[in-house]
């Protein structure tokens, strides 16, 4: 790393994500923001397709198309409310995500290598940085999308 500019370094790590998250994406016929959507269903459990949409920044027509895509793979179904039938939460199936795992199989494998180079200590300290940098592109993709850069 040395002699590299930071900014770069850092700049090289958006790029692998992104190219791994779109490999991902073709070994499973999906587009990458669908494999997005898929991780944030496993995180958070079932959301609302409101919610969807405002997790991933997307406008609500976009949304409806990905979860159209979703279904059509069979990694998530619609559930419509039992109270309110307008109501419409969009859950993972059993098992839906096997072939998710199995396709990030190689980058569990390197990134436990990588693991191996840090102690228990710097634990905290790294979380904390994705925590932020998380926060700051959501930040910045919401206002791309809304148009108030």
């Amino acid at each position: 790393m040395a002699g590299k500019h930071p900014e770069d370094v850092f700049r090289e790590f958006l790029i692998a994500a992104l190219l791994h998250n779109e490999a991902v994406a073709d070994q499973l016929g999906l587009q990458p923001v669908d494999v997005a959507a898929a991780i944030l269903l496993e995180m958070r459990g079932p959301l609302a397709v409101g919610a969807i949409s405002e997790e991933l920044a997307l406008p609500s027509a976009s949304t409806t198309r990905l979860i159209d895509r979703l279904e059509k793979a069979g990694y998530v179904r619609r559930v419509r409310g039992e109270r309110d039938r307008r109501m419409v939460t969009v859950e993972l199936v059993e098992g839906g995500l096997e072939d998710y795992y199995a396709a990030c199989e190689a980058s569990r494998r390197h990134l436990d290598a990588v693991g191996v180079h840090y102690g228990p200590e710097q634990v905290p300290l790294l979380l904390e940085m994705f925590t932020r940098v998380a926060e700051a592109y959501r930040s910045a993709t919401k206002e791309l999308r809304e148009g108030t850069t």
